[in-house]
């Protein structure tokens, strides 16, 4: 078994019974060489880390996604407000209604997303691109 089925099969991702063949270009292996050699790990474990943590990075942009398209339309305009920095009265101006119904929007949203404050709905929406709603 080559160096990478054996990867993915220490991290659980293969059984014996699957198969699964990719081999890196000579200057991926040369990054990955370099890589290691500045964490003082091996080119396995170095492999190790930035593929878990690639697939870490894929769960939780996934996750992101499943909360986001859980919340409705208007929500969805006030989280995205509320992530590029403003006020609640800010955003009630935009959207033309009043700072109560945005905090009663920000509820439900924060319930649904099962989160508690602002701070924490900015932290797990961090990476999306807001920028529509500029």
């Amino acid at each position: 078994m080559n160096f990478w089925l054996r990867l993915l099969y220490r991290l659980g991702f293969l059984s014996d019974s699957q198969v699964i063949r990719f081999e890196l270009d000579e200057p991926a292996q040369e990054m990955l060489r370099f890589m290691a050699d500045q964490q003082n790990l091996t080119p396995e474990e170095m492999a190790e880390v930035l593929l878990r943590g690639a697939l870490f990075d894929r769960q939780q942009a996934e996750a992101q996604l499943a909360a986001w398209q859980m919340i409705t339309a208007r929500e969805q305009e006030v989280a995205a407000l509320t992530c590029l920095g403003y006020t609640n009265r800010q955003i009630a101006a935009r959207l033309g209604v009043s700072p109560e119904t945005v905090k009663s929007h920000l509820r439900s949203l924060l319930r649904k997303l099962g989160l508690h404050s602002k701070e924490e709905l900015r932290q797990a929406l961090d990476g999306l691109d807001f920028s529509a709603w500029e």
